[in-house]
């Protein structure tokens, strides 16, 4: 039987099933986003282009500082020298393209600017320099946003259920809460899995939706009639794609000019840099055993908003990634804010929340680690549902 708890259930007539969120002394939250907004001052909501273009100025200067030092490193004599340098660069080229993907996102939220064309033209420009389809991006990621935590309505690293993984059921299994694979758990085998994802994870999203919602046919950033999209966004998917296009011809065109190999190295290798970044990072903010997804029944904005995890990579990563790992639960609430007003912001929206505010500063590694192997799948029951293994 059901266990009953006094929350609100979204007008549902049907008893929220919570039997896992009692038996974890998980307490849900019922706080309004009026609470968490009066909390914050009004200045924080405040989007100033002029400052908001300093941000973009600062991280293509120091882009184009890299790739003129890095013209320098094939004249040393030392391979062993030539590839530690390549490899710094790479290593600080991904982690400063990285803040322009996270500026261009900015602008998907319309947080850079007051003015929407402002936003979507910049934005337009930013995202597509890293193949990203940028309307056809800041539609899904919209949805993302306004479902947070839903397990039939996110748009991002969506929980495998018990059924989906092919596992027997809960009472005929005889390791209910795992783990079920004992191959999945060695090392060798979880550092290959790691490596699919971090390196095909992102192009693998944007064309088939991997790891998103189950819709028919191609569901795919480059499909304009899936039904990710409304039919009023159709040709705002179409020139996504054709920017993205533009670009491929433009990247290739380059190679002609300067060689295939030199285009590897200046801008490939950093490329899947970047995208090593956004799958950590968004997968590290919304995966984590101690927190649960939730069903339509229990399931509102601000409980999905509150299933974010706040993590610091260091301050310098943080620095040039413009914040978005330890400020995301801000972000979550209010994503308008702009970027340099989300740590202030943070301060107070971690005194509103109270318990409700989640923050994990273990070392990155050891909790990529953790969450990989404790955070497998969920029960197809219950309307709050935790990771397995």
């Amino acid at each position: 039987m059901a266990t009953k708890r006094n929350i609100s259930t979204n007008g549902s007539t049907d008893k929220p099933v919570i039997d896992e969120a009692v038996a974890r002394n998980w307490e849900i939250p019922d706080f309004t986003i009026k609470e968490i907004r009066d909390a914050i001052p009004s200045h924080c909501f405040r989007r100033d282009t002029f400052r908001s273009f300093t941000y973009v100025i600062h991280d293509f200067a120091i882009i184009a500082v890299l790739g003129y030092l890095a013209t320098f490193i094939d004249q040393l004599h030392s391979p062993t020298l030539r590839l530690l340098l390549w490899s710094l660069y790479w290593t600080a080229q991904g982690i400063v393209g990285t803040g322009v993907w996270v500026i261009g996102h900015e602008c998907g939220h319309q947080a850079f600017s007051p003015s929407k064309t402002i936003n979507n033209s910049v934005g337009f420009v930013l995202h597509t320099l890293l193949l990203v389809p940028y309307h056809s991006w800041r539609f899904s990621h919209s949805r993302h946003h306004k479902a947070t935590g839903h397990m039939s309505k996110d748009q991002v690293f969506l929980p495998k259920t018990r059924a989906k993984l092919g596992l027997p059921s809960r009472d005929n299994d005889p390791q209910p809460d795992g783990p079920h694979d004992a191959i999945d758990e060695t090392p060798v085998i979880v550092l290959y899995r790691m490596f699919l994802m971090f390196v095909f994870g992102w192009p693998l999203y944007l064309f088939t939706n991997v790891t998103g919602q189950n819709y028919p046919g191609w569901a795919s950033h480059f499909n304009p009639s899936c039904d990710i999209y409304e039919e009023s966004q159709h040709w705002d998917v179409v020139s996504s794609s054709v920017g993205v296009v533009g670009m491929i011809g433009l990247l290739g065109y380059c190679g002609q000019i300067f060689g295939s190999l030199n285009m590897i190295k200046f801008y490939v290798i950093p490329y899947l840099c970047v995208n090593f970044w956004l799958v950590l990072i968004t997968y590290l903010q919304h995966t984590d055993p101690k927190l649960p997804h939730y069903r339509e029944n229990v399931w509102n904005f601000q409980r999905g908003a509150a299933l974010t995890v706040d993590r610091s990579y260091g301050t310098i990563i943080d620095y040039f990634h413009h914040h978005i790992s330890d400020t995301h639960v801000a972000h979550h609430f209010f994503s308008t804010m702009p970027h340099y007003h989300a740590e202030e912001a943070t301060v107070h929206i971690k005194k509103a929340l109270g318990k409700h505010y989640h923050c994990d500063n273990t070392p990155i590694p050891i909790a990529l680690w953790k969450v990989w192997k404790n955070c497998r799948f969920v029960e197809d029951e219950g309307d709050v549902i935790f990771y397995k293994r």
